[in-house]
């Protein structure tokens, strides 16, 4: 393990603590007048989402961990697991629903997605800002139904439900933020 000083803390950083594994949210370097520096954090779990405050002394030694991020295209589902494929070894990697939490409601086969290890452990998935995908199922645009801005519930090929205009029917492909779910535009 490599070990990295407080003084040394960047946004964005992998930390492996006793509280698990951890990135760096922020961090403020405090110079008091009086006694000895310190350096004041906010760190994300990785694996829960829960935000930690921890202050530690100025040129502590904290545990830095090496996130290897790897761009892998999603082959098929297999039970309870998602087959990947590395795009530069063509090997095969079994990763359980749980690992991938929210973001395979945007995942079809043949897409490629950035998938974070630490030890061999999936500890994050990285799809792109948004995907194009097929409306499955939706109510057709009653004529006459224009009121500005209103939305109906579509059901898309992964089966993830959005909302989106009334102009929008079965079959149409439609662009979807992976980040907040929302309807973008027609692709």
């Amino acid at each position: 393990m490599a070990q990295v000083s407080t003084n040394d803390l960047k946004n964005g950083m992998a930390l492996d603590l006793p509280e698990g594994l951890v990135t760096v949210v922020e961090f403020q370097h405090v110079k008091p007048g009086k006694g000895g520096a310190f350096v004041r954090t906010k760190l994300k779990n990785v694996r829960t989402g829960a935000v930690l405050d921890r202050t530690y002394r100025a040129d502590e030694k904290l545990e830095q961990a090496i996130i290897d991020k790897r761009e892998m295209q999603y082959l098929y589902r297999d039970g309870q697991q998602y087959v990947f494929m590395d795009n530069t070894t063509y090997d095969q990697l079994h990763v359980d629903d749980a690992a991938l939490g929210a973001t395979v409601r945007y995942l079809k086969e043949g897409d490629s997605a950035v998938l974070q290890m630490y030890k061999s452990e999936i500890v994050g998935v990285d799809l792109p800002a948004s995907v194009e995908l097929t409306v499955a199922e939706t109510e057709p645009g009653i004529q006459g139904d224009r009121v500005s801005g209103a939305r109906k519930p579509a059901t898309l090929e992964t089966g993830v439900t959005v909302q989106v205009p009334l102009f929008v029917n079965s079959g149409d492909r439609i662009k979807v933020d992976t980040r907040s779910g929302e309807y973008l535009t027609r692709a």
